[in-house]
C-alpha cells in the first residue's frame, strides 16, 4: 500500500512517515518546505532504515500533483500541508484562505482525477469554537475565532460535500488538539523556521538560550491559574492515530470525524513547570496580553477514536517534555 503524505517533512507529517514506514507502507511525500527542511526526511529514513519517495511540490501546483499521481499508484492520502499559526492567520487571513483552502481543493480534484478517493485530513480542535468542553464530535462546528480555524472548518465542509456527491470516497477528519514532544531518538521534533508560533518550541529555545524569554499570552483567563488550558498530546501518539485512520478508510467508505487528544487539560503554567522538571532549567517568562483568536480552555472527549479506531494515547506530559528537551539539546541550531 502506498500513502501520499502532503506536508510530510513537517512536524506531525515526519513523525507519521516514521510510523507508516515502520508499519510497512510505501510512503510518498509532497512538501514545499515552507516551514520545514528536506533534511528531516533524511532523518526519517535514518530512524526507520527505509526509504521514501519525495517531491518538492506545493499542493497548489496542479501539474506537480499530476506528476505525483501519474508516477505512483496512491492508495490513500494523508493531508497535512497547510499554514497553521492562529496568530499569524489573524494578520494574514487571505494568505491562509488561499493556501489552505485553494490548495486543498486542487489536491481533492487531482485525487478524484487519479481515482484515489481515500483521505485522512489533518483538521483541528479549533473547529469547535466556543462549544462547552469537553469537545465531542457531534457538536455543531464553525463558530471559530481565527482564520486558521475557519480554513479547517471550511475544508471539513468541502470534504463533506465531496462525499455527498460521490459515495465512493472514504474520509477521516482528525481533529487534533495540541501536539508536543518529539521522537525518542532526538532526530526529529518540532523545528519551525524563524521565531516559533507554538508554545513548546518557544519554551525549549528559551531553555537552551536561543531566545531571551517566553511571553505567556494572557494571565487573566477564567482558569485555575489565569493562563490558557489546552489538551496536549505526544506527537508520536498523534502519528499513530493516522495509522489507525488509514486502516479504517482503506476498508470502508463514508466520512467520520475523530478527536485526537488526551482528554486532559493543562495550563500554560503547567507546561512550564513540567518542562522545568524535564530540563532542569528555570524558564524566564513574563505574563503578557491575551493573543487574538485564543480561547480560554479546551480539551477532548476522545472516546470515539478509542472505540472506533482502536486508538489510545500512551504518553503523559512528563514524557512530552522530556522528549522535547532531548530533541532540543541534540539539535540546538535546529535540523540542518
Amino acid at each position: 500500500m502506498t500513502i501520499l503524505v502532503t506536508g510530510g517533512a513537517g512536524y506531525i507529517g515526519s513523525h507519521t512517515c516514521v510510523e507508516l514506514l515502520n508499519e510497512g507502507y510505501e510512503v510518498v511525500v509532497a512538501d514545499n518546505y515552507y516551514n520545514s527542511v528536506p533534511a528531516v526526511l533524511d532523518r526519517v529514513e535514518k530512524i526507520t532504515g527505509k526509504t521514501l519517495k519525495r517531491y518538492n511540490c506545493d499542493i497548489r501546483d496542479r501539474n506537480g500533483l499530476k506528476k505525483i499521481f501519474s508516477e505512483n499508484t496512491i492508495d490513500a492520502v494523508i493531508h497535512f500541508a497547510g499554514l497553521k499559526a492562529v496568530g499569524e492567520s489573524t494578520r494574514l487571513p487571505l494568505m491562509y484562505y488561499e493556501n489552505n483552502i485553494s490548495g486543498s481543493v486542487v489536491l481533492f480534484e487531482e485525487m478524484a482525477q487519479a481515482g484515489c478517493k481515500k483521505i485522512v485530513f489533518s483538521s483541528s480542535a479549533t473547529v469547535y469554537g466556543n462549544n462547552p468542553i469537553p469537545y465531542k464530535e457531534d457538536m455543531v462546528t464553525g463558530d471559530v475565532s481565527s482564520p486558521y480555524g475557519r480554513t479547517k472548518h471550511f475544508i471539513e465542509q468541502i470534504l463533506g460535500d465531496v462525499y455527498k456527491s460521490d459515495n465512493e470516497w472514504s474520509i477521516s477528519l482528525l481533529r487534533y488538539f495540541n501536539p508536543i514532544g518529539a521522537h525518542e531518538s532526538g532526530l526529529i521534533g518540532e523545528d519551525p523556521n524563524g521565531i516559533p508560533n507554538n508554545l513548546m518550541p518557544y519554551i525549549s529555545r528559551v531553555a537552551i538560550g536561543k531566545l531571551p524569554q517566553l511571553t505567556v499570552f494572557g494571565g487573566d483567563y477564567d482558569t485555575k491559574d489565569g493562563t490558557c488550558i489546552r489538551d496536549y498530546i505526544h506527537v508520536v501518539d498523534l502519528a499513530k492515530a493516522h495509522l489507525c485512520a488509514v486502516a479504517k478508510i482503506l476498508g470502508t467508505t463514508g466520512i467520520e470525524a475523530y478527536n485526537i487528544g488526551n482528554g486532559k487539560g493543562y495550563s500554560v503554567l503547567d507546561i512550564i513547570t513540567a518542562f522545568e522538571k524535564a530540563s532542569g532549567k528555570k524558564l524566564n517568562y513574563i505574563i503578557g496580553d491575551r493573543r487574538e483568536g485564543d480561547l480560554p480552555a479546551f480539551y477532548a472527549d476522545a472516546s470515539k477514536a478509542n472505540t472506533q479506531l482502536d486508538w489510545h494515547a500512551q504518553y503523559d506530559i512528563d514524557k512530552m517534555c522530556e522528549d522535547t528537551w532531548n530533541f532540543q539539546t541534540k539539535n540546538p541550531d535546529g535540523i540542518k
